[in-house]
């Protein structure tokens, strides 16, 4: 068992230098869910727990994959994320702290593959790959004031940066996701699927050196490089195709548990970042030849993560008894689970040419209060986003599809948790585009 443990251990490492080194970082549309999974679903908005036209069945409803055929797909999104931190209103001394600051970081590359296979007329199999990113910011600038840090042992007398540490100031956390998926015909239209998580992740954060003295392990909240962590889900599905005109679909996925970061144990509460659990309905039906509308409900159980739950003035207000790093320590402050209402539509224009556009909307998982500003400006969660794309299917069989999605919110604005009567603000937004080639077998 040692040695099989070893090989999977072996094989989820190279599955993240393949997928999370390589990309993964930039914000998404649920919290830091992705938009969409494949290129339908990035078309769509994520509309898709009931529609079935790509493979990728393991990353949204594994019962849609007996209808899915023999496919092989390969997807690459390129994303452009824009933050702008803001500052204002610090008095006295702490004025040298009212800045702005852009992050530096602007394009990421996201690549995802999936593959089905059609058994026999009750038995299909497949294999998805993808990833969760969002949480990656990197802000350079600083209040430019010799010894104006919040921790001189670590810092000596470098200017202090956003949140009082030293440095660049960011973080960068990224999942990567295998799902090999089985999914059985249980009855004349209605599929049963299954698809274990097998998760990796990959984190680094630096700047955070004001944050150590409230820690309960001081010396693993910032500046260790990257650490890694391993953990395990499962997610379920059902797909019904209820009429010619009608289906029908319904997803849920456990927790994904983590194992502790072993570098940063003294940042994220418990030590660890689990993946919340999450589930969805949808219903795709034809009001006209041609056409196809999907709408999708999804909701996510952010309050289930401690490292996203806990207040973050937790360990502010009262380091002795929740320090960073405990099981009551702070966390981003999601203090509400996220529901996100999803609407695509299909229209196929001629046997090669098929349209797609879609849109949704979930509520933020804060408010602008003290809970969603400082620390929670690196993690910060838009919440509508628009879609446009096509497909072209070539005439020896493959389909080239480009999508585009604009990813947007309000700001995040609120009093700062750091100085008293100053107010904080970031303004989030994402460009991203989806090119991806599939294949029929």
């Amino acid at each position: 068992m040692k040695l099989i443990f070893a090989v999977f251990r072996h094989l989820y490492f190279c599955l993240l230098v393949f997928g999370s080194v390589i990309s993964t970082h930039a914000f998404a549309g649920g919290g830091y869910f992705v938009l969409g999974y494949g290129p339908v679903s990035w078309q769509t908005a994520g509309a898709v727990t009931a529609v079935a036209q790509d493979a990728f069945a393991g990353a949204s409803n594994p019962g849609k994959l007996t209808a899915a055929g023999n496919q092989l797909d390969m997807s690459m999104t390129f994303m452009n994320p824009n933050r702008k931190l803001k500052r204002t209103g610090a008095t006295g001394s702490d004025a040298i702290y009212n800045f702005s600051s852009r992050s530096a970081n602007s394009l990421f590359l996201i690549p995802e593959l999936a593959y089905s296979r059609q058994v026999n007329d009750q038995l299909a199999i497949g294999l998805t790959s993808y990833a969760n990113g969002g949480l990656n910011i990197e802000l350079n600038d600083t209040a430019g004031v010799p010894g104006s840090n919040g921790n001189v042992a670590m810092c000596g007398d470098k200017p202090g940066n956003f949140l009082l540490g030293c440095g660049k100031l960011g973080f960068d956390l990224s999942q990567f996701i295998v799902a090999p998926t089985v999914a059985w015909t249980f009855a004349p239209g209605h599929s049963f699927g299954i698809s274990p998580l097998l998760t990796v992740q990959m984190f680094k954060a630096y700047g955070l050196q004001a944050f150590a003295p409230t820690s309960r392990y001081p010396t693993r909240v910032s500046n260790n490089g990257y650490d890694y962590a391993f953990g395990a889900g499962v997610r379920f599905g059902w797909f019904g195709e209820i009429k010619p005109w009608l289906s029908l679909g319904a997803a849920y996925s456990t927790k994904i548990y983590m194992e502790d970061f072993k570098k940063y144990k003294g940042l994220f509460a418990e030590g660890s970042f689990d993946v919340p659990a999450n589930f969805s309905v949808g219903a795709a039906f034809k009001p006209y030849d041609k056409w196809l509308v999907a709408i999708d409900i999804q909701h996510i159980k952010f309050r289930d993560v401690r490292a996203l739950d806990n207040s973050i003035r937790a360990s502010l207000l009262d380091p002795v008894a929740n320090p960073l790093g405990s099981k009551s320590g702070s966390g981003f402050g999601w203090q509400r689970n996220q529901t996100n209402f999803k609407l695509g539509l299909i229209h196929q224009v001629t046997p090669n040419l098929t349209l797609r556009a879609g849109f949704t909307y979930g509520k933020r998982a804060n408010d602008s209060d003290l809970d969603a500003v400082t620390f929670g400006v690196l993690a910060s969660n838009p919440i509508r986003a628009g879609t446009l794309g096509f497909t072209w299917k070539t005439k020896k069989g493959s389909e080239l599809h480009v999508g585009y999605a604009r990813i947007s919110g309000t700001n995040y604005s609120g009093p700062s948790a750091l100085f008293p009567g100053a107010r904080e603000s970031v303004q989030p937004y994402v460009n991203a585009v989806n090119v991806a080639w599939s294949r029929r077998l």
